[in-house]
């Protein structure tokens, strides 16, 4: 008789293990937990009874059931990587739950054997468990595995996972894109709750404020399951926080410390914690809360340069005509609070109340230096050029950014044997505020005389930093202020229930499921800009704007850094003579904004089973999608914003086939036939139209914009190796369709000639890659060799989209963000008291923005590679003192236009050492 997993990797049933089997089903049901010799959950753990032929998989919290078993002894089987397998007696009560607690050691049936200790071993045997016995492809990145890398978010934590690129701002991962597809192609929940985005330009999420020390694990599944939402193309990414029932009894831990960067004035700080407890006479409450805060004080040195050609008999020459300074001193702060209250009366009934509070803010001021070059002289060259009436701007910004994520979650999860009920209902509310994003402006006059040399593109020689003039303040006089402030605001309700039952089908022993669920969203977004050069608004002196720090950007000497102080008290003061009628920017206001309404309906239904060691998931989800939007569009005439609205609705189905073999207990295969959804972002779709006469262009919505399809294929091949080891292979093929491009094409609007400016649908496009995976400790080497391990991932991606039509000279072009490698490297040495990390991470060129008018200026983000170093000395059991070195190699980010040397922009913000102490009870 053969082991079956036909439903290990149903989430919806959180709690519930798998059973099955071919005979028929005893009587009495059987709860218990796997743990370690510390009480620790032991997740992903098979437990079986071999002479009935079922066994089942434990949760993360080392929970499992058995739906009956036969009064009378029983003998579980325990197998874990990185404990040897394991043999426990029970004795099945007559009647009632029989409940049992099995905990796994380095001897097992009296058998001394090697074991996988230590805290970088013991995550990563968890993961490995999981990801082992999960029907879909998933990868597990436990709490202890983002603690040995110098990962403060979690998008940069995701880096490390096979598959993911990372874009940065300002130095930090912010978001994410899985197997080269774009950001908005993952989904990304806590603890099951889909999130809502901050941002207002797109539905992707931001994880740069989500800090990782909150995160008890990170779920990715790249392949769906009927259960679980649609809109994710790629995947799905699940932040699991922390749950009291995770070590039961009283616990407390805390980590914090600070660090020395590199660029800029000020350190970095962080710290967190947590504590929880289970009490009641069986334990069956439980509470938890936990915290985290950081701090980030830094700078960043930013060269922007617009390229352009000039012909010159006949040869296309490039040119630079503009080209930006920036030199950044900004502080950010991360803080969080996540709460769990549970209630477990008996195994067979559970209660749960979550909630998660994330904020992140940004406070950066930037003294930018601008040159605006015109009257380009003759004799000019690809590498230098020689400009007659040139203005040099000055410009002092304040930014304050902030951003808000709660979610609420209450669920209930009920056993009745050979049927399983759980439901959830949840709130989650996403908040995005700039109040002010201000900016005063001095100029020259336009009779500059300026000479580049561009033999080094990265650092060019600009004439007036080598003669001074640069830094000639009185060249300067006041132009004008410019003030903006921008709301974002996005909430959802979400509820879902889901019934499991064992039955039988074809005389198999199989697993019914079914499921409702419904998303109600309300999103909206408010600007308004303010502009005036009025000279009331002249603060004086440029001198009183600075201080007597000097202001660097790489090599080039700006002058003197902002007096934060004073450009703080003087927007302050401004503030309400400035921010009235008078100067405010009507049309650019009320034609950004916009009011979305959205309701997904979905269902699905599902059925496993198993032929021999071969598990099988066939189902199928439908989901409805309601949609209305408002916009404006300022009317010059009657100086109102006359509204534009907008709804449609659509319903869309997904099959679903999965299927896991187990060639051996250590070899094992997937498949899988899935689709997926990405609804276009909110401004792509909306009925909003902004023109600008100055400019000739409008930007507008595209109210007949579909939802991208994605018929997805997917097949892989995964080998355990003990003491804890995995090689893993991985392909996947995503057929796309109606896949969203922005267009920028000529055309006419109320009576004139403009550049139209829209998302549209392109009918064909594709993505496909593999991955491969190597993890393996190297116990079997001698002496210190046995103490080092490795963590490997490598992923090649190729991806492209047909729009259809000629765009320019053409009609196929790589899909934006997807980079052709992707890889990490860790090599680790570790021992029962200390270990250290180094850790190589990197992915290759990809297409940031295609230019439709001239594809030679296609704008590319050139790849990064990055090298960081961790190490931890566990002082007692209680105590462990770390250090963390990331960026090491001063890695900068850079952008280019079409080729190499054509720098669009270049940033720096050097390397980071952090050092710190954890603190667990």
């Amino acid at each position: 008789m053969k082991r079956s997993l036909f439903h290990c990797g149903m989430a919806a049933v959180a709690a519930i293990s798998c059973v099955a089997g071919t005979e028929a089903l005893a009587q009495q049901p059987v709860n218990g937990r796997v743990v370690d010799t510390n009480g620790a959950a032991l997740p992903g753990a098979r437990v079986s009874v071999p002479e009935l032929g079922i066994s089942a998989i434990t949760n993360r919290q080392g929970e499992f059931a058995f739906a009956s078993l036969p009064p009378g002894e029983a003998q579980l089987v325990i197998e874990y990587l990185g404990f040897p397998t394991a043999t426990r007696g029970v004795t099945v009560l007559g009647s009632g739950r029989t409940t049992v607690e099995i905990t796994l050691s380095s001897a097992a049936n009296g058998v001394e054997t090697i074991i996988v200790t230590g805290s970088i071993l013991d995550g990563a045997a968890r993961a490995l468990n999981q990801q082992r016995n999960a029907m879909n492809t998933t990868d597990i990145v436990s709490a202890d595995a983002i603690g040995r890398f110098p990962d403060a978010n979690v998008a940069e934590a995701l880096q490390r996972v096979p598959g993911f690129g990372v874009q940065r701002n300002r130095g930090e991962g912010r978001t994410i894109q899985l197997r080269g597809a774009p950001a908005e192609f993952t989904s990304i929940t806590v603890d099951g709750t889909s999130l809502t985005s901050p941002d207002e330009s797109s539905r992707a999420i931001e994880l740069d404020i989500f800090s990782s020390d909150i995160v008890n694990a990170i779920e990715v599944t790249k392949t769906l399951l009927p259960h679980q939402e649609a809109d994710a193309i790629a995947g799905s990414v699940n932040l699991v926080t922390r749950s009291p029932f995770d070590r039961r009894g009283l616990r407390f831990n805390a980590q914090g410390g600070t660090s020395f960067n590199q660029i800029g004035d000020g350190n970095d700080y962080r710290a967190s914690g947590s504590i929880s407890n289970t009490f009641g006479g069986n334990d069956q409450f439980g509470a938890l809360i936990s915290g985290s805060y950081s701090q980030t004080n830094r700078g960043i040195d930013n060269i922007e340069h617009r390229w352009g050609f000039q012909t010159v008999n006949g040869q296309d020459i490039p040119v630079s005509d503009r080209l930006n300074f920036k030199d950044f001193q900004g502080e950010r702060t991360r803080a969080a609070v996540t709460g769990a209250l549970e209630y477990r009366p008996d195994d067979a009934t559970r209660f749960a109340l979550r909630g998660s509070y994330s904020r992140f803010t940004d406070n950066e001021f930037r003294n930018m230096m601008q040159y605006n070059f015109n009257g380009l002289q003759p004799g000019f060259t690809s590498t230098t050029a020689t400009w007659d009436r040139v203005r040099q701007f000055r410009q002092f910004r304040y930014l304050d950014d902030r951003k808000r994520v709660w979610t609420l979650s209450g669920t209930g999860e009920h056993d009745f044997g050979g049927m399983q009920l759980d439901y959830t209902l949840a709130y989650n509310t996403t908040y995005g505020h700039r109040p002010r994003i201000a900016e005063i402006i001095f100029q020259t006059p336009n009779n500059l005389t300026v000479s580049q040399d561009f033999a080094n593109p990265d650092e060019p020689v600009i004439s007036p930093f080598v003669t001074g003039e640069a830094r000639d303040l009185s060249l300067l006089s006041f132009s004008q202020v410019d003030d903006r402030e921008e709301r974002t605001n996005q909430s959802e309700w979400s509820g879902r229930v889901n019934l499991a039952m064992d039955s039988t089908l074809f005389g198999r022993t199989a697993r019914h499921q079914f499921g409702l669920s419904f998303r109600t969203r309300d999103a909206d977004y408010n600007r308004m800009t303010w502009r005036d050069g009025a000279s009331n608004f002249d603060p004086g002196p440029i001198e009183a704007l600075l201080t007597d720090r000097r202001s660097q950007n790489f090599s080039y000497v700006l002058g003197n850094q902002i007096d934060e102080a004073f450009l703080t008290n003087y927007f302050n003061s401004i503030q309400d003579a400035f921010r009235v009628d008078q100067f405010f920017r009507v049309a650019t206001s009320v034609e950004n904004d916009y009011w979305v309404e959205e309701s997904i309906f979905g269902g699905y239904a599902m059925t496993s089973f198993a032929v021999g060691n071969t598990d099988i998931i066939v189902g199928a989800r439908v989901e409805h999608t309601e949609f209305a939007s408002r916009a404006f569009r300022f009317n010059p005439t009657t100086q109102e914003a006359d509204p534009n609205e907008n709804e449609r609705s659509y319903t869309n189905i997904f099959p679903n086939l999965t299927i896991r073999h187990a060639f051996s207990d250590r070899l094992v295969g997937r498949l899988a036939l899935t689709r997926g959804i990405a609804r276009p972002s909110y401004p792509d779709v909306v009925a909003r139209v902004r023109a600008s006469d100055v400019t000739n262009q409008v930007v507008r919505g595209n109210p007949d914009l579909r939802p991208v399809l994605s018929n997805n294929f997917d097949i892989g091949l995964e080998y355990y190796f003990e003491p804890l080891g995995l090689i893993a292979v991985n392909a996947f093929y995503k057929d796309l369709e109606n896949f969203e491009f922005s267009l920028a094409s000529p055309g006419v609007f109320e009576g004139r000639d403009v550049i139209i400016n829209e998302s549209r649908n392109a009918p064909d496009g594709y993505i496909a890659g593999v991955e491969l995976t190597w993890q393996q400790s190297f116990g079997f080497l001698p002496g210190l060799l046995s103490n080092t391990g490795i963590f490997a991932n490598y992923t090649y991606t190729q991806a492209e989209m047909d729009v259809g039509t000629n765009l320019g000279t053409r009609s196929v072009f790589p899909l934006q963000g997807q980079s052709d490698h992707i890889y990490n490297l860790a090599l680790f040495y570790e021992t029962e008291r200390f270990n250290v990390r180094v850790s190589y991470t990197g992915r290759t060129d990809y297409l940031l923005s295609v230019n439709e008018g001239e594809p030679r200026l296609d704008r590319f983000w050139r790849g990064r590679d990055q090298l960081d170093v961790t190490a931890s000395f566990t002082a007692t059991d209680n105590f462990e003192l770390f250090v963390e070195a990331k960026n090491l190699t001063d890695q900068d980010d850079l952008r280019y236009e079409g080729v190499r040397s054509l720098v669009r922009e270049r940033e720096r913000f050097g390397y980071s050492i952090f050092t710190g102490l954890r603190v667990n009870f």
